[in-house]
């Protein structure tokens, strides 16, 4: 009993140097986030999904909602695309006939004109 107890202190300093390793501390900038994404957030109503997005970039994205159905044999959707300027919003909808497995939103940058 007594070397577990001597042994915690030891576990707990060991635990909290791999936890703070370099990468976990370091001030190094991560990846840059996509400039061109627009901010999405979608909510479900029983099987209607709903997407809004606002373009806060000054390129134009093209969002597609995409929504996968829980049965078999319920048909999974995918919206058109639409194209959201800057400083734009779009409101994407569709449903399934049941219940809903998952929700996303594909994004794709357009060139500038």
């Amino acid at each position: 009993m007594r070397m577990i107890r001597c042994s915690a202190p030891v576990l707990a300093a060991v635990t909290l140097l791999l936890w703070a390793t370099p990468e976990a501390v370091s001030l190094e900038p991560g990846p840059e986030p996509r400039r061109y994404e627009a901010d999405c957030r979608t909510e479900i109503d029983g099987s209607r999904v709903t997407a809004h997005c606002h373009n806060p970039y000054p390129g134009t994205d093209r969002v597609r909602l995409h929504i996968e159905c829980e049965r078999w044999w319920d048909i999974d959707v995918d919206s058109a695309p639409a194209e959201v300027y800057p400083a734009g919003y779009v409101t994407l909808t569709d449903r399934c006939w049941k219940e809903i497995r998952a929700v996303w939103v594909t994004h794709q940058p357009l060139p500038s004109s």
